[in-house]
């Protein structure tokens, strides 16, 4: 005798198909037990100096034919016990060899799917997906997959994250974008070589050395500062034009799609509905050419750039598609603090500003490298008043705006009983936003 319903529905219930990474895997996991050992010899480089030393050819033989399938085998073996499966409701990732950990990924709180591809594997022709998540702040990963199965997970991801039914996911494919933006590596290099930290970082490499073998004739002190110093600017300047070379903004139903990178390519998405913030950084040497730069704070994710450098027209089209109605304030509709603000901070308090729109709280900070910050009222959590002792005497106060990035803009030096109305009204504001905001969809 059956139960009527119980044995349809197992029936009916899709057998789970898992599935292991790309055959390329076991070469990247075999490098673990070398990385161990280099971490060792960096730790304590005396002792391992000293042990090998004590190796004769014949023993580094003997050494190498134990260590070599040694790591061999380790990186199969964890390469055979990966495996990851899609189900109607969640991506299931089980790994391990001697631990066993299974990751339940529900489909409604992934956030972002990326595709990266370091230079190896560009060669190899595999990629990496990485996952934000909702609540976690390690992200979880499938590395590796073949390039071509590596969009089509992502696509089938978000598909059935969106809703469409698993039979139909397979073939939704991934969105088309339509191009936004693409940043021209000749106004990136400009851009860069314009940009005052480089400079810095630059001349203190050039001259902190000098000073300090004339002071202490240390070849060792000069060498272990201005090491950190040159690759501290070669960081700010060669490194950030390598990652954001060809930087590539389109538009598509499951969000901004963002593509860069000259060695390793990166495939990124905003999420929609999930930008906490947007600011617009605008260093002083690029104000003659109307450049800016665009930067975000997402929740959950990893994303801080928009726009590496873009004219200020363009930027704020691409803004707009962020964060939909969204109009930015021009400096001209920026209030200023009152002039006594300047007993607080003396000339820098000029760079201050405020505006409040229908849409968003906009504060601006900086003298020489202006940022101005859009927060919508909707993704405001918390609202707070701040006066010191000094700030008390001369009536004046900050008013703290917290964002769902457990980040903070500061609307700076306003008159106290306007900060006081300031923050009454955006309380008032956030709730009103957070009742009319559009629900965070993929494919919305």
């Amino acid at each position: 005798m059956t139960t009527p319903g119980i044995d349809d529905d197992v029936r009916q219930t899709p057998p789970v198909t898992e599935r292991r990474l790309h055959p390329v895997t076991p070469l990247r996991r075999a490098w673990a037990p070398v990385a161990v050992l280099i971490g060792w010899a960096v730790h304590d480089p005396d002792q391992a100096q000293r042990q090998l030393t004590r190796l004769t050819p014949t023993v580094l033989l003997i050494v190498l034919a134990v260590f070599v399938p040694a790591a061999a085998l380790y990186g199969f073996l964890t390469w055979w016990y990966t495996h990851f499966a899609v189900t109607e409701a969640e991506l299931r990732i089980r790994t391990g060899l001697v631990f066993r950990r299974t990751a339940h990924i529900r489909l409604e709180r992934i956030q972002a799917i990326d595709v990266t591809q370091p230079l190896l594997a560009r060669v190899a022709g595999v990629a990496k997906l990485k996952l934000d998540v909702i609540g976690t702040d390690k992200k979880d990963e499938l590395a590796f997959l073949g390039e071509r199965d590596a969009r089509a997970l992502r696509a089938e991801l978000l598909a059935r994250a969106a809703g469409f039914a698993p039979e139909t996911a397979h073939e939704v494919g991934e969105a088309p974008a339509r191009e936004l933006l693409r940043t021209p590596p000749r106004d990136l290099a400009i851009a860069l070589v314009l940009t005052g930290a480089t400079w810095a970082t630059l001349a203190a490499a050039l001259v902190v050395p000098p000073i300090l073998w004339f002071a202490t004739h240390s070849l060792w002190t000069v060498l272990a500062t201005g090491v950190p110093l040159l690759g501290a600017a070669g960081a700010s300047s060669v490194g950030r034009f390598v990652g954001e070379y060809d930087w590539t903004v389109g538009e598509s139903p499951d969000g901004l799609r963002i593509d860069h990178g000259l060695l390793d390519r990166t495939h990124e998405t905003v999420p929609p509905g999930r930008v906490q913030t947007v600011r617009i950084v605008e260093p002083l040497l690029w104000r003659r050419r109307g450049w800016v730069r665009v930067e975000l704070d997402v929740a959950g994710s990893s994303n801080s750039v928009l726009v590496p450098v873009a004219p200020r027209e363009v930027a704020e089209a691409i803004i707009a598609r962020v964060l939909p109605g969204v109009v930015v304030p021009p400096p001209s509709a920026l209030s200023r603090p009152p002039r006594r603000a300047g007993r607080c901070v003396p000339v820098w308090w000029r760079g201050y500003g405020l505006a409040v729109t229908d849409a968003v709280f906009a504060a601006r900070t900086g003298l020489l490298r202006r940022s101005l910050a859009l927060v919508p009222h909707a993704k405001v959590q918390s609202v707070r008043l701040a006066q010191g002792p000094w700030q008390r005497v001369w009536r004046l106060a900050d008013v703290h705006v917290d964002t769902g990035a457990n980040k903070t803009v500061t609307a700076r030096l306003r008159d106290a009983e306007e900060a006081a109305e300031l923050l009454r009204a955006q309380a008032e504001r956030s709730r009103t936003g957070r009742r009319d905001a559009r629900p965070d969809r993929w494919m919305a």
